[in-house]
């Protein structure tokens, strides 16, 4: 499944719903799947990571549809090409 894919499943399944909720309420929720993936890095067991990392990715999904943002499209355009500041893969900016 391409993120483009992805992106469209999970507006199919929930943009009804996360556009009553509106933006603001649902970038809330993207929060707190940030809070329960830094959770589950630091404690959980790969089952609870991969289900915590699919979760933000829903999420940033939901938001992007709410948005009108192609997520592959926006990701392609931004790192296609390597690092946007050096285009280098790997990247070799200097660390600040």
């Amino acid at each position: 499944m391409t993120i483009r894919e992805f992106q469209k499943a999970i507006e199919a399944q929930y943009f009804k719903k996360d556009s009553s909720r509106g933006l603001g309420g649902t970038f809330l929720w993207f929060s707190e799947e940030i809070g329960e993936l830094a959770e589950a890095l630091r404690h959980g067991t790969d089952a609870e990571k991969r289900s915590e990392f699919a979760d933000v990715l829903a999420w940033l999904s939901t938001l992007a549809n709410m948005s009108g943002v192609d997520l592959e499209a926006a990701a392609l355009e931004k790192y296609g090409k390597g690092c946007p500041r050096c285009l280098g893969t790997p990247c070799r900016c200097e660390e600040k």
